[in-house]
């Protein structure tokens, strides 16, 4: 079966009450549709549609379950007026994001009953996405019961971690039973960013020494070395590492039984640490929001300001120790929302990072949003490079690659 077999590939990211859903046609490289099911499950479900480039459409809709959301969704994409396709059998496969594949899972994979299993059997890691996610493949396998489904997992890039760099210094029998241990997140946009920055530099993937900052609501950074993944921020859980817009990242982890002692339950520190922390528990404004954050800081307000430094800080602190492990690096790259559009957090992190050879230009910082392009003097030694990630477009070339793949070993 050849490439374009595969033509037109959906891509759908099912939340615990969303599903986002991209229709690809991956010939041209183009996307056909996309749109978004929010409150899933509620008598308030909305409808997010857009036709490629043309304006967005928003409507409430009835989808008490993933199902009927999904069948809304294929609805707009086959409607003789709003649709791009005249039939859903022209979807010739369906690309998965699913959160946690833990050791189970070091690559994409074509979805099978024991595929479904394992995802379940990881779901205890990512208790609020894999459910969720799982849900997403059986609505579609209802929905389109003759397409092939791929599983694309935010974990597997990271997967080429060493040992020594994976483990945590905690008794063996954690590991052993219960297999506690960093497995790190946003892969699939780390690996989007490393193959385009391969592109952008002119050298093969095998050459590069890359750091890569994907920062947003949720933040991460990524040494990769070769291609592979030599250490990643977030560790078990995406809690652990940089600062980010409600998550605290890395802290003492007495602080937690300090808390206990103080009378404050588990579930109230678990919803402390990942809901009301990170920019929103110190910006002084209560607002996860990194442009909130700039603009508060503008204005002269003191805890705003020092957000953005405590930010800047931790990132260059990653940023220089994954420099010092890998030996060296051939760029440091921007992207995820934060990453892509504000010059002001760039400017806190690279203005820290003049002693490895990365000096920030401010002109090119400034006139840098939301495109490609280095941020950086050309007399550093070490360039920084915003690149604009696209997880649902390396979603569909993951599942394309593995069906491709799957179809010349059956030959």
């Amino acid at each position: 079966m050849s490439a374009k077999k595969f033509d037109k590939i959906l891509v759908i990211n099912s939340g615990s009450s969303s599903l986002k859903f991209t229709l690809f046609n991956v010939s041209s490289k183009t996307v056909l549709a996309k749109g978004l099911v929010e409150r899933v499950g509620t008598p308030n479900a909305n409808l997010v549609y857009q036709r490629n480039n043309e304006p967005k459409t928003e409507r409430g809709i009835a989808a008490e379950n993933h199902g009927k959301a999904l069948a809304m969704a294929c609805k707009m994409l086959a409607d003789p007026e709003t649709g791009v396709i005249k039939s859903l059998k022209e979807v010739n496969a369906i690309g998965h994001r699913v959160v946690h594949g833990a050791e189970e899972f070091s690559d994409s994979v074509l979805i099978t009953e024991d595929v479904k299993t394992g995802i379940k059997r990881c779901a205890d890691l990512a208790p609020l996405h894999n459910p969720a996610n799982l849900d997403g493949v059986v609505a579609c396998e209802t929905v389109f019961p003759n397409t092939p489904n791929v599983a694309v997992f935010d974990t597997a890039f990271h997967q080429s971690m060493p040992r020594h760099a994976y483990m945590y210094a905690i008794p063996q029998k954690f590991y052993d039973e219960y297999r506690i241990r960093k497995y790190g997140f946003h892969g699939t946009s780390h690996k989007f960013v490393m193959l385009a920055a391969a592109e952008f530099l002119k050298k093969p993937v095998e050459e590069l020494k890359l750091i890569t900052c994907h920062l947003g609501n949720g933040s991460s950074i990524a040494a990769i070395k070769g291609g592979k993944v030599l250490d990643t921020s977030m560790g078990m859980t995406p809690l652990a590492g940089l600062i980010m817009g409600t998550r605290c990242g890395d802290i003492d982890p007495a602080i937690i039984f300090f808390l206990a002692r103080k009378g404050i339950s588990a579930d109230e520190i678990d919803n402390a640490l990942n809901k009301r922390s990170g920019l929103m528990g110190i910006n002084g404004i209560e607002s996860g929001d990194m442009r909130d954050t700039v603009n508060a800081a503008t204005q002269g307000k003191a805890a705003a300001e020092n957000a953005l430094h405590m930010f800047g800080h931790r990132t260059a602190f990653y940023i220089g120790g994954y420099y010092t492990l890998m030996g060296g690096a051939d760029a440091i790259i921007f992207t995820g929302g934060i990453g892509e559009n504000s010059a002001p957090a760039r400017q806190m992190i690279v203005s820290r990072l003049e002693a490895i050879g990365c000096k920030l230009d401010d002109a090119k910082n400034k006139a840098t949003a939301g495109k490609t392009g280095v941020i950086t003097t050309d007399a550093s030694k070490l360039p920084a490079i915003v690149i604009p990630t696209d997880e649902e477009l390396m979603i569909a070339r993951e599942t394309l690659r593995v069906l491709s793949e799957t179809t010349k070993s059956t030959k």
